[in-house]
């Protein structure tokens, strides 16, 4: 048994709570909102996932001396804007090589770095991993069959949280490709923005197909020249999660899109979903890697346009189908060229 923290009182944070729980593990659920907590004690379940229900000795608190301290394993599960102001809430108190892993997926805008990039710089005395994959809060909760991965710095490490999450309905493969890991995770949601407005356009199945394949292309080609490694963009943490994202109603990124390609703005579109866009947070940071980078992502731009530019969405889907002319795989010889 484990003594484990989840540092977010988010539906995803409590999903894995429950998982954990299942697992034998003694949980901690912390928040920083005194409501959340409340509500979380008084109900043992939260209002994204009904008849997903925290057993009887978890423990929530809003003191972050209780949360972490004494704790094997702090579970990171704030949403991306908040992830930099909870790390730092908690520095003082992070022993040395104490473990956090981070379960949100985003980039910082204003500095362009990811997730665990944020944490290790406001605690660098922290050993920091990363969980990502096709995984939504509401099938886990189930305790529906999911496979996810596990990113570390050391495959101890790796291994010791493999341990903790696996069981026979949540699979967990390791990974040291953590960059390439986050960067599948946060972009993805942008590509699954536009999935939505297509779908909200009306647009059909080749639509989609060709949006994920080609924004799988766009993710691998910044994800590499950033230093990921190009297997990882064809797992789980790559076109795994960018399948189910683009495909399910769970998908809150899918779902906005949705909203805007049948003509509501951007925050009109957040207000209805009631739940942290992460994409919106995520495409303008991933417009400025593309600029440092030098590296073309046309999907990823188009949204960006319809986001912030007030580009309208039919003529976005025209842009990128009217581009030119292009080969789909460019290293590829021709017979004459051999």
């Amino acid at each position: 048994m484990a003594r484990i923290s989840i540092i977010g009182g988010g539906s995803w944070g409590i999903a894995l709570a429950v998982l954990l729980s299942r697992n034998g593990h003694e949980i901690t659920i912390w928040s920083a909102l005194e409501n959340e907590i409340a509500m979380l004690k008084e109900k043992h379940e939260h209002r994204m996932l009904p008849g997903v229900v925290l057993p009887d000795n978890t423990v929530f608190t809003t003191r972050e001396q209780e949360a972490v301290q004494g704790k094997d394993l702090l579970v990171m599960a704030v949403a991306s804007s908040y992830t930099r102001s909870t790390a730092r809430r908690l520095k003082e108190l992070v022993e040395n090589n104490q473990k956090i892993l981070n379960v949100a997926k985003g980039i910082e805008e204003t500095t362009l770095m990811t997730l665990s990039e944020i944490i290790e710089q406001e605690i660098p005395q922290a050993d920091v991993a990363v969980m990502s994959g096709p995984s939504h809060a509401e099938e886990v909760g189930r305790g529906l069959p999911t496979t996810i991965v596990v990113g570390a710095g050391s495959r101890a490490t790796a291994e010791y949280i493999q341990n903790l999450f696996m069981n026979q309905v949540f699979r967990v493969y390791i990974s040291p490709d953590i960059l390439g890991m986050e960067l599948g995770g946060s972009l993805k949601n942008v590509v699954a923005l536009a999935a939505g407005i297509a779908d909200g356009l009306g647009y059909g199945d080749n639509t989609k197909a060709a949006l994920i394949t080609r924004g799988i292309t766009e993710i691998a080609r910044l994800g590499t020249a950033m230093g990921g490694r190009f297997e990882t963009f064809c797992g789980l943490t790559g076109i795994g999660d960018l399948i189910v994202t683009c495909a399910s109603m769970h998908s809150r990124n899918r779902r906005a899109g949705i909203l805007i390609g049948q003509g509501k703005t951007c925050e009109e579109a957040m207000a209805e979903v009631k739940m942290v866009v992460e994409g919106v947070y995520s495409a303008k940071a991933a417009m400025g890697l593309a600029r440092k980078y030098n590296v073309q992502l046309p999907i990823i731009q188009q949204v960006n346009e319809v986001l912030f530019d007030g580009k309208s969405a039919d003529q976005a889907v025209k842009e990128l189908m009217l581009r030119d002319k292009k080969i789909e795989v460019s290293d590829l010889p021709w017979p004459e060229e051999q």
